[in-house]
C-alpha cells in the first residue's frame, strides 16, 4: 500500500471520501462508462488473445474518468493521492450503480 493511501485508516474510511469526490452525475457516469469498457476490453482480450489491446484498459479506464474530474467535477482525481484506494473505489462504485445503490 501506498502511503498516501495510508491517510485513510481503511478503504471504508475512504470510500464517503472517495464519492464526495464524484458528487456530479456526469462525472459518474464517465467513470461507470470507462470501467465498463475496460470489462470490455479484457473480455475481448480474452475470447481473440488480442494481446495488444490491454494498452487500451488504462486508456479508456482513466481516460474517461480523468475527464469528468478535471472538465466536469474540476477536482484532482483522487488517483494521485490515493491510487489503490482509488481504484477499488472505481469498482465498488461501479457495481453500487449497477445494484442501483448510486444513481447516475
Amino acid at each position: 500500500m501506498r502511503e498516501d493511501d495510508q491517510k485513510f485508516k481503511s478503504f471504508s474510511e475512504f470510500y464517503p471520501h472517495y464519492l464526495s469526490e464524484h458528487g456530479n452525475p456526469v462525472n459518474r457516469r464517465l467513470h461507470f462508462f470507462g470501467t465498463l469498457l475496460t470489462i470490455i476490453v479484457v473480455l475481448f482480450v480474452i475470447f481473440t488473445q488480442t494481446w495488444i489491446a490491454l494498452v487500451l484498459v488504462p486508456v479508456v479506464g482513466y481516460g474517461f474518468a480523468w475527464i469528468g474530474h478535471y472538465f466536469v467535477e474540476k477536482n484532482k482525481p483522487a488517483t494521485f493521492t490515493c491510487p489503490l484506494y482509488s481504484l477499488m473505489g472505481d469498482w465498488v462504485m461501479f457495481k453500487d450503480i449497477l445494484i442501483g445503490k448510486i444513481k447516475l
